[in-house]
């Protein structure tokens, strides 16, 4: 089983903390997919490092812009990275851009 963990403000990487922790623990195949939206390190990396988490294995960057601008880049560039990932499962908290996005994205690929 293969696992793409979506996340990408401060809320997310602390939330989705446990679910990455457990997948290390039970040495399942997963993978972390950044949006981008929170980049500066006081919103981002602090977190990473002080929660003790792997870097995310891709990044779509799409910073900062309007809630359509952000929305639109990430379903874009997500929809790229889980074609490629094509995995069984992709958790993400709700309701923020990229997890929308990712949830818009996530049933027209199977």
């Amino acid at each position: 089983m293969t696992i793409a963990i979506i996340l990408g403000t401060r809320p997310e990487i602390i939330k989705m903390a446990p679910v990455i922790r457990e997948c290390q623990r039970r040495g399942l195949d997963y993978s972390i997919i950044h949006t981008g939206q929170h980049y500066s390190y006081q919103m981002d990396r602090i977190f990473f490092e002080q929660l003790e988490l792997p870097q995310p294995d891709h990044n779509l960057d799409v910073g900062s812009g309007n809630h359509g601008e952000q929305t639109g880049r990430i379903l874009a560039d997500l929809e790229g990275v889980l074609m490629a990932k094509r995995p069984d499962i992709a958790p993400f908290e709700q309701p923020l851009q990229g997890c929308n996005a990712g949830n818009r994205g996530w049933p027209l690929i199977g």
